[in-house]
């Protein structure tokens, strides 16, 4: 089957052919016929799948005919991350290159100055976080009321970051006849409810079993230890044949920890996390699609949100805290049937987190133990240790020769007896010397003073 199968305009056909494809993926053979035909759509399927191209090429041929209205948005397209809405504008833009069709990105971190003037515009395709919109909307900035199709993507995404609640007010103030299509990876029960709520009748398009993990991935985990968990990475990274990589962590420091650590051993990375600014993010981003570096370290809000092709090694130096995120982490490489490698740091204390991950792709990743550094295998001992063993005995000292009977030693003369001290003067002679001492004060109060005499008093002035 090609896309000329599928209904698609040949204007859209062409833009297609440009952009280097020839064949639909299942979820697009799936998933583009039922859109043209005006359904609401549930479609599960894998990450790197192209289910972005699955809602994308049919829009475009929907929203050919009609024309937009200022501040009210033709089609909306919800996205959880700023990186994935970006990521849907591109394709846009690619396959709605030979169509005029006008489209705005509202998205956090950026002014809304310009948004807001591609609103008052008018707009065919409105792509947003649900976070910048509903702040849009609160300000009267966008009416919602002209909304003909409507696309929830990443839909249990959607469901880990909090946003459920605002999805349903958006879908309260939209339009009840409308198109509502719903793309997702997973299909949690929350998520279940949401479709059962917002979608009339929707065709159930599945092309993989929930949550399982692409088969062109090989997957391994490699028991570590915490204190070697840098160590492990580094030695992978120079040895295992790693074109370019992306790297997760749980946490925003680690990203920033781990960076400065790789820089210090001489590779070339980056890093993108959500305390940076928008722009330094897309800067990173398009450092490592030009191959400027060639490893990126990145946390969760970018899991889902980077599409570059041919990344050949994602890692895992955290093992994720949500065995879904695990799903969407690994699907950054494989994609668009190309093989690659997931390779997860794991310590004994991550067991029941990779318990879940098994249990919910169904599959048992191979474990592969640390390698220790060559310095402390005992393969480079050896050598040492048989040196060691060659190595000739010391030869005996010869035996001291006996001591020769010494002389005895000449008696000491006895010490002559010391004179005997001179024997003290009697006492009168003492008292004699004290009176010639004493002190004229003293002696004019002795005649009239029967008491102690302090000894202050027999200091002589002179």
């Amino acid at each position: 089957m090609t896309f000329a199968d599928l209904g698609l305009s040949d204007q859209l056909l062409r833009a297609v052919e440009d952009s280097g494809y020839t064949e639909p993926t299942p979820i697009q053979r799936a998933a583009i016929p039922s859109v043209l035909m005006g359904r609401d759509l549930v479609g599960i399927a894998q990450t790197g799948t192209g289910k972005t191209a699955g809602f994308v090429l049919p829009m475009i041929d929907i929203l050919a005919h009609g024309r937009s209205r200022a501040l009210m948005p033709r089609s909306l397209i919800l996205e959880p991350t700023r990186e994935l809405a970006a990521q849907v504008s591109e394709n846009f833009e690619k396959y709605g290159k030979y169509h005029k069709l006008s489209m705005a990105l509202l998205i956090g971190g950026v002014q809304m100055g310009d948004q807001v003037k591609a609103l008052e515009r008018g707009v065919d395709v409105l792509i947003a976080t649900p976070g910048r919109l509903m702040d849009l909307f609160q300000r009267g900035k966008i009416l919602l009321n002209g909304c003909e199709l409507l696309v929830i993507d990443e839909a249990d995404r959607m469901l880990d970051m909090g946003f459920i609640p605002d999805i349903e007010e958006i879908c309260s103030k939209l339009p009840k006849a409308r198109q509502t299509l719903l793309f997702s990876a997973t299909m949690p029960p929350p998520i279940q409810k949401l479709a059962e709520k917002f979608l009339n009748e929707p065709k159930r398009v599945e092309v993989a079993r929930p949550a399982s993990a692409n088969t062109n991935i090989d997957q391994k985990i490699v028991v570590v230890t915490t204190a070697k968990k840098r160590d492990t990475l580094r030695q992978i990274l120079k040895t295992g044949d790693v074109k370019n990589a992306i790297i997760f962590c749980n946490k925003k420091t680690t990203v920033r920890e781990l960076t400065t650590s790789l820089k210090r051993s001489g590779f070339a990375v980056g890093q993108i996390h959500g305390d940076m600014e928008q722009s330094d993010r897309i800067a990173e981003f398009d450092r490592f699609k030009r191959d400027e570096i060639n490893i990126l370290v990145a946390s969760d809000v970018a899991a889902r949100g980077l599409d570059v092709k041919g990344v050949s090694h994602v890692f895992n130096f955290d093992v994720p805290w949500q065995p879904d995120d695990y799903v969407h982490r690994i699907g950054r490489t494989g994609r668009a049937g190309a093989k690659g490698t997931a390779i997860t740091l794991a310590t004994r204390e991550d067991s029941e987190n990779v318990a879940s991950i098994e249990k919910l792709t169904g599959t048992k990743i191979p474990r592969l133990e640390q390698q220790a550094p060559e310095k402390d295998s005992p393969k480079a001992e050896e050598p040492k240790r048989e040196k060691r063993e060659e190595r000739p005995k010391r030869q005996e000292r010869a035996a001291r020769p006996a001591r020769e009977d010494r002389e005895e030693r000449a008696a000491r003369p006895a010490r002559e007896d010391r004179p005997e001290r001179a024997a003290r003067p009697p006492r009168g002679d003492r008292e004699e010397r004290d009176e010639r001492r004493a002190s004229p004060i003293v002696e004019d109060i002795k005649s009239d003073w029967n008491g102690p005499l302090p000894s202050f008093l027999s200091v002589s002035a002179a």
